[in-house]
C-alpha cells in the first residue's frame, strides 16, 4: 500500500470536514437546525467512501479491465435515469437522484466508468493509437457527455475531454493527432454555449470572468467571484482564524460549502493554509504519476492517468474560478467540497491507484 497516497486523501477529507462545518454552522442555526448536521452527512460519507477505496484496491484491478464495459453501461443507465422524472434538479441542473436521505450525481460515477473504459480500450488495441482507436475513445466519451450536457452540467462536461486527452497523450498517440483533439475540444465547447444548450445566464456565468472589469456584471453574474475573491485575499497570510470569517458566516459568498469551499480556506486559513491544501494535491498527483509510472501494464498506467487527470483538471478548474482566472462551472474541489457522491467517486480513483500500485511486481 502506498500510504503516503492514502494519508494526503484522508488529510483532504479531513479538512473539507472542518470547512463544511466552518462554512454552514452559522447558517443552520438560524435555521434552527444542529450547527454540525452537514459537516456530519460529510463525515458520514467519509466512511463510506474509505471502504470504497478499500473495495477498489482489494480485487485486482484485471477484473475491472475485464468488466469496464458493464461500468460503462451502467453509468449510461444511471445518466438516462436522471433526465427522467426520478431526476432531482438544483440550481437549474437536473442532475441528481434522490435516495432517501442521499442524494446521488451519476456524473461523478461517470468518471471513474468513463477511465475504465477509455483505459481497457486503449490496453487492448496496444498499439499506437491510430485514427480508429481515437474515434472509438471520442465515441466512448461522447455519450456520456452528452447526457451530462442535457441536465445541463457544463462543468463536469469540461472534465471529460481534459481526462481523454491526458489518457490519448499517455498512450502514445501522435502529436498531430492531439492537436487536432485540442482544436475540436476547443470547437466543441464554443458551439455548447452557442448552441442553446444552456441557460443564458449559465452562458453569462461561464464566460464573465473575462471581463472582471464590468461593473453591471459585478452585481449579478460576476457577484459569486466578486465576493469569493474578498474572502480569499481578505484572509492575508496567516487566515482570520477558524469561524471568525465574516464572508465565511454571514454566507457572502454562495455554494461556501460546495463549489466555492477553498474561498473558507483563503478567509480563515490564508496563504499558509491554501498552501497546505494545494501541498497535499500536489502530493497526491506525485504519487499517482510515480503510480503510472512504475505500473506492469498499460491498463494500469492509463487508469493511474486518468485518475491524476480528473484530480488536477477539478483541483486547477474550482481554485482558479475562487480566485477569477477560471470560469465558475460548478466542478467540485476533489476530497475537499462538501458532496456524498463526489467524494466516493474519489476514494474509487484512490483505491484503483492503490491497486495498481499493490500488484506492479
Amino acid at each position: 500500500v502506498d500510504p503516503v497516497l492514502v494519508v494526503a486523501a484522508l488529510l483532504l477529507s479531513g479538512i473539507g470536514v472542518i470547512l463544511v462545518y466552518s462554512a454552514t454552522a452559522d447558517r443552520l442555526e438560524l435555521q434552527a437546525l444542529p450547527a454540525a448536521s452537514l459537516a456530519t452527512k460529510q463525515l458520514l460519507a467519509l466512511g463510506v467512501s474509505v471502504v470504497a477505496m478499500v473495495l477498489a484496491a482489494a480485487v485486482d484491478y484485471r477484473y475491472a479491465r475485464a468488466y469496464a464495459p458493464l461500468f460503462y453501461l451502467g453509468a449510461l443507465a444511471l445518466l438516462l435515469l436522471v433526465l427522467t422524472p426520478l431526476g432531482k434538479t438544483v440550481h437549474g441542473s437536473q442532475s441528481w437522484i434522490d435516495l432517501g436521505g442521499f442524494q446521488l450525481q451519476p456524473s461523478e460515477l461517470a468518471k471513474v466508468a468513463i477511465v475504465l473504459a477509455l483505459a481497457a480500450l486503449l490496453h487492448e488495441r496496444k498499439a499506437e493509437p491510430d485514427l480508429a482507436t481515437i474515434g472509438a475513445c471520442l465515441a466512448i466519451v461522447g455519450v456520456p457527455s452528452a447526457l451530462i450536457l442535457l441536465q445541463p452540467d457544463f462543468g463536469t462536461f469540461l472534465v471529460f475531454p481534459a481526462v481523454t486527452f491526458v489518457v490519448l497523450l499517455v498512450a502514445g498517440t501522435r502529436a498531430r493527432y492531439l492537436v487536432g483533439l485540442s482544436v475540436l475540444g476547443l470547437t466543441g465547447v464554443l458551439v455548447g454555449l452557442k448552441a442553446g444548450v444552456l441557460e443564458d445566464y449559465q452562458v453569462a456565468r461561464l464566460t464573465s470572468f473575462l471581463d472582471p472589469g464590468n461593473t453591471d456584471l459585478a452585481r449579478t453574474t460576476l457577484y459569486n467571484t466578486t465576493q469569493s475573491m474578498i474572502a480569499v485575499g481578505s484572509g492575508g497570510f496567516a487566515g482570520r482564524g477558524f469561524l471568525q470569517g465574516t464572508q465565511t458566516s454571514l454566507s457572502y459568498v454562495p455554494e461556501n460549502h460546495t463549489d466555492f469551499i477553498f474561498t473558507v480556506v483563503g478567509e480563515e486559513f490564508g496563504f499558509l493554509g491554501a498552501a497546505v491544501v494545494l501541498g497535499l494535491f500536489a502530493v497526491l498527483v506525485w504519487r499517482g504519476l510515480r503510480i503510472a509510472a512504475m505500473a506492469k501494464d498499460p491498463f494500469g498506467t492509463l487508469v493511474a492517468a486518468g485518475a491524476v487527470a480528473i484530480f488536477t483538471v477539478q483541483m486547477f478548474v474550482n481554485v482558479g474560478m475562487t480566485i477569477g482566472i477560471m470560469p465558475v462551472t460548478g466542478i467540485p474541489l476533489p476530497f475537499v467540497s462538501y458532496g456524498g457522491t463526489s467524494l466516493i467517486s474519489s476514494f474509487v480513483l484512490v483505491g484503483l491507484l492503490l491497486n495498481v500500485h499493490m500488484r506492479r511486481f
